[in-house]
């Protein structure tokens, strides 16, 4: 299985950092005093020290299956309840970092009409998007969310799961770890990502609203799909799915080619957060400085060195 996976702030690949352990093989904290694995992790259910076991590549495989058939597959109660309630309090802790925005936008984060397009366009459907990010930049390195986002053994089962040799964490300071908020009100609308893999673990669940949606392969490199994103944005609902997450559950997505969005949280219902950990497939990878300046209402001087020097890898409009 994968062999090349590492992040930053970990110094290693995934195979370095077992020390720390008990007597029952299960690591209970690091050296940097961040939360081990064991506190963090169902280690029983997802056996993420023993990749050589059954029980791990039952689990890879289920999620492999689940991933080729929609881009889409979910590791359900993979955080420990008690962990689920510290990352709650993290993301509470830093909520006032959020960076807010609402928008009305296409599919691919443009807010101006483009006269080239039909009116009955992708393009120029806009579309309400109200929600808020807590940047990378907010997370201690002590912290539960960095711990999870970080631990090579995790990102090693997630390689392992997408039938990937190499993975790594998203080196963007401000996209690569985020909390993504709901309060009352608001939605992600229909959309596509800009990095390979999202990663998200879902922390505290709308009572009303809040679920994800999406289009499995509904564009491609080679072929935008406008056709079927258009009647999706007009409200069709042929090939939407909607997952049921619940608080601890771990979703592995591919949202290049997926449509997807995070449906309205009620007006009456307690907000919507979830962790959000995005990885690609090269090293050293920064995101694009028209939407992080959209999602964070800044960008850094990574970003704007990055956009320099950046190659396109597919001419898709975003």
């Amino acid at each position: 299985m994968g062999e090349k996976m590492a992040c930053p702030g970990n110094g290693t690949g995934w195979h370095g950092i077992l020390d720390g352990m008990s007597a029952d093989g299960f690591e209970r904290r690091s050296s940097a005093g961040r939360p081990g694995l064991a506190e963090l992790i169902d280690l029983e259910r997802y056996p993420l020290l023993d990749p050589g076991g059954q029980a791990y590549r039952d689990v890879v495989e289920r999620a492999r299956a689940s991933l080729r058939a929609d881009g889409c597959a979910v590791l359900s109660d993979l955080v420990l309840p008690a962990a689920v309630q510290t990352l709650a309090a993290e993301i509470e802790d830093r909520k006032p970092t959020t960076h807010y925005s609402t928008q009305v936008m296409n599919p691919y984060f443009h807010t101006e009409p483009d006269p080239a397009y039909d009116d009955r366009h992708p393009v120029n459907t806009m579309l309400e998007r109200s929600s808020g990010f807590v940047p990378g930049d907010s997370w201690r390195p002590d912290d539960a969310m960095t711990a999870l986002f970080e631990a090579p053994e995790l990102t090693r089962l997630l390689a392992d799961c997408l039938e990937l040799e190499e993975l790594h964490c998203y080196a963007d300071p401000l996209a690569g770890l985020t909390a993504n908020i709901l309060d009352p009100g608001q939605q992600f609308t229909w959309h596509f990502d800009t990095n390979d893999i999202a990663v998200t673990v879902l922390v505290a669940e709308a009572a009303d609203g809040g679920l994800f949606e999406y289009v499995p392969g509904i564009r491609s490199a080679a072929d935008e799909g406008f056709a079927a994103i258009q009647a999706v944005l007009e409200g069709g609902r042929d090939g939407v799915r909607t997952l049921e997450l619940r608080p601890g559950d771990l979703q592995i997505f591919r949202g290049r080619y997926s449509l997807h969005r995070v449906t309205r949280v009620g007006e009456g219902s307690a907000p919507r957060h979830a962790a959000i950990f995005a990885y690609t497939n090269a090293p050293g990878v920064i995101g694009r400085l028209a939407r992080t300046q959209q999602l964070f209402g800044r960008v850094l001087p990574e970003h704007e060195a990055a956009e320099a020097e950046r190659v396109r890898t597919d001419a898709l409009l975003d």
